[in-house]
């Protein structure tokens, strides 16, 4: 039973969310020949506080582009 896990932002729409599953899915099954039905996909969502790259946590990183890039507002 394949188990795929996916970790991304959160804020992305239920309709979003769906085709990912979909689509990874249908990847897992043609990649692998599983069975549809043994195919289980695990989203997290993480709030962007939760989520850094560089030491900059992806909140700071939108913080600072909305005020310009120089995080001074």
């Amino acid at each position: 039973m394949p188990i795929i896990e996916v970790t991304m932002l959160e804020g992305r729409s239920r309709e979003k969310k769906a085709a990912l599953i979909r689509e990874l899915t249908d990847a897992a099954v043609r990649a692998i020949d599983a069975p549809i039905q043994s195919v289980r996909v695990i989203i997290r969502e993480v709030p962007p506080e939760h989520f850094a790259a560089a030491g900059v946590s992806k909140a700071e990183e939108r913080a600072r582009a909305e005020c310009g890039g120089d995080g001074k507002g």
